[in-house]
């Protein structure tokens, strides 16, 4: 089997909010959008923002669209990059959640959630490049 991740869908309690914070906070465009749902295309994946409402009926589960044990991350190109970042987010919606700093394992990062409690962790990674489309390479 092929190792991808095609789309990943975040439930949300209002399409309009969550817009707010990826539109205009992370500057994304959405390449298709309904009363329910918008996808942002990024670089080899779709991520979505659907009402909760309509994603747990859809996959037919109950509380299947609240944040999870996981987060997301947002690689930026300089360790200057991060706290900017964060705060541009925090203005659009978001939450601090972690205010930038140097994690044991090197690079810098720091934390902030989207208006519907999703983690994000936005890092700078000396070891992980990213390549003018985008792409992050893993210790290259």
């Amino acid at each position: 089997m092929q190792q991808q991740i095609s789309v990943i869908t975040l439930g949300i309690a209002d399409l309009a909010r969550s817009r707010r914070f990826y539109a205009e906070g992370f500057g994304w465009k959405p390449v298709f959008e309904n009363p329910e749902i918008i996808f942002y295309q990024m670089n080899g994946l779709m991520l979505g923002t659907w009402l909760a409402s309509a994603l747990e009926a859809d996959s037919r589960r109950r509380h299947a669209a609240g944040p999870g044990a996981f987060s997301l991350a947002h690689n930026v190109t300089s360790r200057e990059a991060v706290q900017p970042t964060l705060d541009r987010l925090v203005s659009f919606g978001g939450t601090e959640l972690l205010a930038a700093d140097a994690p044991p394992h090197g690079g810098f990062r720091g934390y902030v959630a989207d208006p519907d409690g999703h983690a994000w962790e936005i890092a700078w990674n000396p070891a992980w490049p990213i390549s003018p489309e985008g792409y992050v390479t893993f210790g290259t």
